[in-house]
């Protein structure tokens, strides 16, 4: 696995001032376009003070797209809690993985489009955090389509491939100066989950 370094407490950057910049460069240009240097500056530190803390670039990114799986779940947990109508709960859950994925935070959109330019140690941790997240996604699908919120005919691992991709795929045209906004691009997809898998007769 990647290690971790740690540096002593008050002679480096925020944390989280680093992942911030670091996200939104990666995002911006790309994980191999970005150099630690660029992070460095748009945090106001020394290259030397950045290099302290991660060995590497890889060191980094790593870092962030942990940061990243924790704050969708994290996101996606609270939507699922915040109601105990099932169907409210699955549109809320839709929408708070587009909103981390588009609004609250770069490290969620570089977790789901840089993996590929980790090594394959790295790429082996990151896969599982993601997997991690894409089952807690099965837990809520199979208990939907067990309680027949979902059509029980509906195969759940699909719908979750599918309906996954689908929700990652918004990131890559999402304009938020554009004519569709998130709360629209958010009903629509709603419209078209009531329309093709939910099961509309038991609803209250």
């Amino acid at each position: 696995m990647v290690n971790r370094q740690v540096a002593p407490p008050g002679k480096l950057g925020d944390q989280g001032d680093v992942l911030s910049n670091a996200a939104r460069l990666f995002r911006e240009k790309g994980f191999e376009r970005t150099s630690l240097k660029e992070i460095a500056e748009a945090c106001n530190m020394l290259p030397g003070s950045l290099y302290y803390r991660y060995s590497s670039k890889e060191a980094l990114l790593v870092e962030l797209m942990r940061r990243g799986v924790d704050l969708v779940t994290a996101e996606v947990e609270s939507a699922y809690a915040s109601s105990d109508d099932p169907f409210e709960q699955l549109r809320l859950c839709l929408n708070a993985h587009l909103r981390a994925l588009l609004v609250d935070s770069d490290a969620v959109y570089v977790l789901l489009f840089e993996w590929r330019a980790l090594g394959p140690e790295a790429r082996e941790e990151i896969i599982e955090l993601r997997d991690q997240y894409e089952y807690l996604w099965a837990d809520i699908l199979e208990t939907m389509i067990a309680q027949g919120v979902v059509r029980k005919n509906v195969d759940g691992r699909l719908l979750r491939l599918i309906g996954l991709g689908a929700l990652n795929w918004v990131a890559t045209w999402f304009d938020p100066n554009g004519t569709h906004s998130l709360d629209a691009i958010g009903d629509l997809i709603w419209q078209i989950a009531m329309d093709g898998v939910i099961n509309k007769g038991v609803q209250a």
